[in-house]
Formats: structure tokens, C-alpha cells, sequence
């Protein structure tokens, strides 16, 4: 088998839960965030031998999630909603509390699908993926100014429809 087709396919098994779980929080849906990620690994797959020497692959691969979706967007105005349940990530920590979890997760579901598209992609780059004002604006191909605006907005009404997601916030340095 050719090396380069052996190394995609390594790429496209480690890397697919976590690119899925970006997906998700960027799509709301499962059934999208799976056409989003199988079409950026498309893109993936065609600029492979250039990616594979630079290591950029997965760079590029969320980059090209990223730049589709607003694509999407900007083609479809419809109404969205969230049916499907966020993937988890493999092999991390259980919680204790399953209620508690469950809870959060559906108020959460329930908080994001009230956002706009650009609101939660915003959201999602800033706080989930911990990318920074300047990555995120690059990203999405918007400015920073936007999204400065965009995460203002999305936080500022998180707080009026899900005010308990506040108490999971804990500043560095304070004590619970």
C-alpha cells in the first residue's frame, strides 16, 4: 500500500472523533457535522501531498471545516434545530453525576440552538476549540471587530436563556 494513503488513513482514524465533536457544536446536528468533516477530509485527501510533509494537516482539515460551513450559511437560511446528542470524546473522564450531566447537556443543546449561526461558530472557535480573537476571525474569514461583536452578543444572551450555565464558569484563581 502506498505510504502517503497509509498515512492519510492513520490522519482520518485518529483525528475524525475530534474534528466530529467541532463539527457538531458548529452544525447542531449529526447528521451535518458528518458532511461537514467528510467533506473537509475530501479537501484533505486532494492536498495531501503538500499537507503531509508540512504537518499542517489538521490545520487545514478544521480550516476548511470552518470556511464550508460559512458557506453553508451563507447558501441556506433555514431554520436550524439541534436533534442529535454531542459526541463524546473517547476514553476521557466519567462524571459521577449522570442526571447532573444529562441536564447540562440538554440545557446547553437548548442555550446554543437559541444562537445564531455565526453566534455559535464564534462561540465554539473562542471557548471549545480555545482558538484566539485573530485565529477565529482568520478562520471564519470575518474581522476581528466581528468577532469581538459576535461573542459580546452570544454570551450576553446565553446569560438571559440559560443563566445556570454561569455557575460552571470558575475564574482562574477563585475558589469554589
Amino acid at each position: 500500500m502506498d505510504p502517503l494513503l497509509t498515512e492519510f488513513d492513520s490522519f482520518v482514524r485518529t483525528r475524525t472523533p475530534a474534528l466530529l465533536r467541532s463539527a457538531y457544536l458548529l452544525t447542531g446536528d449529526q447528521h451535518l457535522a458528518e458532511d461537514l468533516v467528510q467533506s473537509a477530509l475530501a479537501r484533505t485527501h486532494r492536498s495531501w501531498n503538500r499537507l503531509h510533509h508540512s504537518g499542517n494537516a489538521e490545520a487545514y482539515t478544521r480550516k476548511t471545516m470552518y470556511h464550508l460551513q460559512v458557506s453553508w450559511w451563507r447558501r441556506r437560511r433555514v431554520a436550524e434545530s439541534m436533534p442529535g446528542d454531542l459526541p463524546e470524546p473517547g476514553g476521557g473522564d466519567s462524571v459521577s453525576d449522570h442526571a447532573q450531566q444529562s441536564t447540562l447537556r440538554i440545557t446547553l443543546r437548548a442555550a446554543l440552538a437559541k444562537l445564531s449561526t455565526k453566534q455559535r461558530a464564534v462561540l465554539v472557535l473562542r471557548f471549545f476549540e480555545d482558538r484566539t480573537e485573530v485565529e477565529t476571525a482568520y478562520l471564519l474569514g470575518v474581522t476581528v471587530g466581528t468577532v469581538k461583536s459576535q461573542t459580546a452578543k452570544a454570551l450576553a444572551k446565553l446569560r438571559t436563556v440559560a443563566p445556570e450555565l454561569a455557575e460552571l464558569y470558575v475564574p482562574e484563581g477563585s475558589v469554589r
